[in-house]
């Protein structure tokens, strides 16, 4: 479920959402759906678990927190028929984290409002932005940090929220980096060819790149270089080692010397 769908009145059938035990019966654990303002929701006993359940007290406790799946809901009863059975391992990793973000960056909301002075209200409009352009909240911090709070200002924020959430998320959140590796041969025996093969190793710093992302050239015994990218994301690194080999190659190429990826 995203953080847009979090603002619906009821969720939807099929939903992962996050809720807090509020009362065990005998028939099944009473929650309250931590996205949705406290709606009241029931996992019936049936539905806790894969295995025979002898004590659902051993399976539900008052106060745990709980990824769910949405099995039906009914509005005209305000009634919500929640399963914790069907809910697998990856999916309450996944969903607690994505929850855990969207808390932490509410929180970034909260300290940029107090560092301006705003009002809660002040805060629940840029709130409501956020949602309506980027679809969640901690996305558009992360690329506030790695590109620069103009991505907020892009998005309808005013400069001066945007330099304030901008400020206090460099404080809160540290951006996961991905590092990929790729080994080339190059060789130049022409006159000058040291010279050359430093040129066509150095063009690969040159190209264009996302922001935040980091080439790097190591000789491993000549003639193998390797191509080291160090970027904000899997994808950003992948497609930046890809075109700094191809950088590399074609610029060797085309000064008369030979260059080939090895891996």
């Amino acid at each position: 479920m995203s953080s847009q769908a979090s603002q619906a009145l009821m969720p939807e059938v099929g939903d992962l959402v996050v809720a807090t035990v509020t009362r065990v019966e005998d028939y099944g654990a009473y929650v309250k759906l931590d996205e949705y303002s406290g709606i009241e929701g029931l996992v019936h006993i049936s539905e806790i678990s894969t295995t025979w359940v002898r004590n659902i007290r051993e399976h539900a406790r008052q106060g745990q927190k709980l990824v769910l799946k949405v099995l039906r809901v009914s509005s005209q009863r305000n009634q919500i028929d929640l399963s914790l059975r069907r809910v697998t391992g990856r999916e309450k990793s996944e969903k607690m984290l994505e929850w855990k973000k969207e808390r932490k960056a509410e929180a970034i909301l909260k300290s940029a409002a107090d560092k301006l002075k705003k009002t809660e209200e002040d805060a629940e409009d840029i709130r409501k932005i956020l949602l309506d352009k980027f679809g969640g909240l901690y996305s558009p911090l992360e690329e506030a940090l790695d590109e620069g709070p103009e991505v907020l200002v892009k998005g309808g924020l005013s400069s001066e929220w945007a330099q304030a959430i901008a400020e206090v998320t460099k404080t809160k959140i540290r951006l996961e980096r991905s590092k990929v590796r790729g080994t080339v041969s190059v060789t130049c025996h022409k006159p000058g060819g040291v010279e050359i093969i430093k040129q066509a190793l150095m063009s690969a710093k040159k190209i264009r790149k996302p922001r935040g992302s980091e080439v790097k050239i190591y000789s491993i015994g000549s003639p193998k270089y390797r191509i080291e990218v160090e970027a904000p994301s899997f994808e950003a690194a992948e497609k930046t080692l890809s075109l700094a080999v191809e950088e590399v190659l074609g610029t060797i190429k085309k000064a008369g010397g030979e260059g080939r990826k090895l891996g």
